[in-house]
């Protein structure tokens, strides 16, 4: 493994879509700095968290979950860590049994910086999107540099294909 593996995912649509970016890498690396440096300094409306598969069940990889969009109420704090942070939780599981031994898992350390629109509605559609969206991201940081979508993103702006993503496209 790199020393650490950067993801982005996407699922879902309208509000109750979900963006993820994850960072993946050794416990005593620089994902592991980061994780402990974000936990024990929380901001206003962003307070990061150790992400749990059940109460008293904290993921393996220990996954720090991380929300991009501040609070900006009851129900969309409910939607952020209960139906977004089950669905992380799944997403990272689901991500471990495919990859890790149960030894490997204690060398590692996730971070999950996690949107969820102030918007959303659907706490089953927040919860899919978000597991969808985390085993998305993780895979595609582990993907190695060769099969990475760097050459295809230089290949599609030579073509002049304009950037685009699912709250802007100028096509």
């Amino acid at each position: 493994m790199s020393t650490v593996e950067i993801g982005e995912g996407f699922s879902g649509s309208g509000a109750d879509a979900a963006h993820i970016n994850t960072l993946l890498g050794h416990r005593d690396g620089p994902v592991g700095t980061a994780l402990a440096t974000a936990l024990a300094t929380p901001t206003p409306g962003h307070t990061p968290f150790l992400c749990v598969y059940e109460p008293g069940v904290p993921c393996e990889p220990p996954t720090l979950f991380v929300n991009k969009a501040t609070i900006a109420g009851d129900h969309h704090g409910e939607l952020t860590w209960g139906a977004a942070q089950a669905g992380v939780a799944e997403g990272v599981a689901a991500f471990a049994a495919e990859r890790f031994s149960a030894s490997d898992l204690r060398k590692y350390a996730v971070i999950v910086a996690v949107w969820v629109n102030p918007l959303a509605q659907n706490a089953s559609a927040v919860y899919q999107n978000n597991r969808e969206a985390t085993l998305t991201a993780l895979r595609r940081g582990g993907q190695s540099l060769a099969d990475a979508d760097v050459p295809a993103t230089v290949a599609r702006w030579r073509s002049g294909q304009p950037a685009h993503n699912p709250y802007f496209d100028p096509r």
